[in-house]
């Protein structure tokens, strides 16, 4: 199994706890993503130490407040590291007021651009802003491999799809609410699917009184192999080949 999107330093256990657990549990690769300069460090430094880790380096759109351009050298200096696999992550974020829309916009071109300059993937946050994520990839993006993170737009997954995003679920795929994040999980094709935890956010239904971490990628993935009719060994094959395609691992 893979994690395809955690936050190793968020999580409360040290690194080596939350490594040795996944492991445990059969995850072998996870990618720890960082969302301002000093937890990009710590993601590099995460997979400096463990080969079953490997970063993203991007400003989240809540951290984006004055984006300028020393912000982007200190990001294409981070992903020039050997264990950065991706840019993000990023995007636009209109749930909360902790940016201004135009510089989330702006730091959000500014990563397409560097992911585009790098050839790594492009790991995408949205929320309360669909339309315009979608519309900006749409103008911004084109070349660019995407990844829908957590993914929460499921009236757009035809819309994804058509542009060959990699579609990504997280824990909240299993709560009794999620309708409509169930049904699109059941429709993505195959080759496009990827599962992570956001640990440690969105912890899946059978653990979610505890704080998620990579090792719970499993009940997700088990969740989702009943889903679409497959068995749990069957999807994370898939999901491990979707995986090292795009991250390159």
């Amino acid at each position: 199994m893979i994690d395809s999107h955690t936050h190793l330093d968020l999580c409360e256990p040290p690194d080596s706890e939350l490594v040795s657990a996944a492991e445990a549990a059969g995850v072998t690769r996870m990618l720890t993503v960082g969302i301002d300069g000093a937890s990009c460090r710590a993601a590099l430094a995460a997979a400096e130490a463990f080969p079953q880790v490997y970063a993203a380096v991007g400003r989240h759109p809540n951290a984006a407040r004055g984006f300028d351009d020393a912000d982007l050298a200190e990001l294409r200096a981070l992903a020039a590291h050997e264990r950065c696999v991706a840019i993000g992550e990023t995007g636009l974020d209109f749930y909360r007021d902790r940016a201004p829309r135009a510089d989330q916009q702006r730091a959000f071109a500014a990563q397409i651009e560097l992911a585009r300059e790098t050839s790594k993937p492009l790991v995408i946050h949205s929320r309360a802003a669909e339309d315009e994520t979608l519309a900006q990839l749409a103008s911004e993006a084109s070349g660019v491999r995407v990844v829908l993170h957590c993914f929460s737009m499921p009236d757009q997954l035809a819309a994804c799809l058509e542009r060959g995003y990699e579609i990504s679920f997280a824990g909240n795929v299993t709560y009794p609410s999620a309708a409509a994040l169930r049904s699109a999980a059941a429709h993505v094709p195959e080759d496009h699917l990827l599962v992570e935890t956001d640990a440690p956010y969105l912890s899946p239904q059978p653990v979610r009184k505890h704080e998620n971490q990579p090792a719970f990628v499993s009940h997700t993935l088990s969740y989702l192999a009943e889903l679409r009719g497959v068995s749990p060994g069957e999807l994370a094959a898939a999901v491990e080949a979707n995986a090292a395609r795009v991250f390159g691992w």
